[in-house]
């Protein structure tokens, strides 16, 4: 019976899926190598469950069970000893998730099985990484985590359909929509994002308009819930830029980042984490951001 998830990695990603994973009744272990970084998740997970029990999403007995449930830990290979699931959420770097699939294939029980929240990069060559292929899998949940209702599952090659049938049923219990699709670079929505927001940094660069016109262009004429300068401050520049990289390399020139994207990155603007991205978030509230 599936009981015990271990989230690795703390970063907005990693204490998004702890939050839904506890809701959705687990015994959950938020872990990450810093402490600090531990710190700062509790505080922002205890925060998500103040903000939903005042606004009715949550009842108070919910949030205080959730909370029971959850634990922060910077031993992996203990945590994982008794996993029913580990789902990584580190950053799109190949080497850390190599070092840590490695691990977890190690120390976790033969019954466990594996996720990784990657929005772009290939759950095969994740899967390799370990003697279990069969039993890995990737889960692309949305920013921010609580509030976006799907998950996007994606079968490697040798996925099987007790593991895909395992996470479908996670996710639901987890209060998500879920679609499954095979393994190709940047799987639907990544590629579809990484489009529409590299499109806007050409447009912004060639000076074809305000950062705040081409959001609200977007948002009231294609109908999009956010402006995609928005969306990236939100997501992170770094992360976007990453992605663009690992999607200009498998799929051609089409995904070649914008070279404004790649010097804001340069210049530190990383988003709404940085305290500037596309817009400044230091002078104004983040709900009201200004160039």
């Amino acid at each position: 019976m599936m009981s015990k998830i271990v989230v690795v990695g703390s970063g907005v990603m990693g204490r998004g899926i702890a939050y839904v994973s506890a809701v959705g009744g687990y015994e959950v272990v938020l872990n990450d190598i810093k402490e600090e970084a531990l710190n700062s998740a509790k505080k922002e997970i205890e925060s998500i469950f103040a903000k939903g029990v005042s606004r009715g999403k949550i009842t108070g007995e919910q949030s205080a069970a959730a909370q029971a449930n959850l634990s922060y830990a910077t031993d992996l290979k203990q945590v994982v000893a008794d996993a029913d699931l580990v789902i990584e959420a580190v950053p799109e770097i190949a080497s850390i998730k190599k070092d840590i699939f490695e691990t977890i294939d190690q120390y976790a029980p033969g019954h466990c099985r594996f996720a990784s929240n990657t929005s772009t990069m290939s759950p095969t060559e994740i899967g390799s990484y370990t003697n279990r292929p069969e039993k890995t899998i990737a889960m692309h949940f949305f920013n921010p985590v609580h509030k976006m209702p799907l998950i996007e599952i994606i079968r490697g090659l040798e996925t099987n359909d007790d593991t895909v049938a395992f996470i479908e049923g996670v996710a639901g219990k987890m209060g998500k929509e879920t679609v499954v699709v095979n393994e190709f670079p940047g799987f639907v929505t990544s590629r579809m994002s990484a489009l529409v927001g590299n499109e806007a940094f050409y447009m912004l660069q060639e000076g074809l308009g305000t950062p705040e016109d081409i959001d609200k262009a977007i948002k009231l004429g294609l109908n999009y819930p956010m402006g995609p300068f928005e969306l990236v401050d939100l997501v992170g520049l770094d992360a976007r830029l990453n992605n663009l990289r690992y999607l200009h390399e498998k799929l051609g020139e089409k995904y070649r980042p914008a070279p404004l994207l790649e010097q804001y990155v340069k210049a530190g603007r990383l988003g709404r984490k940085s305290g500037k991205g596309v817009y400044d978030y230091t002078k104004k509230s983040e709900e009201a951001p200004v160039k």
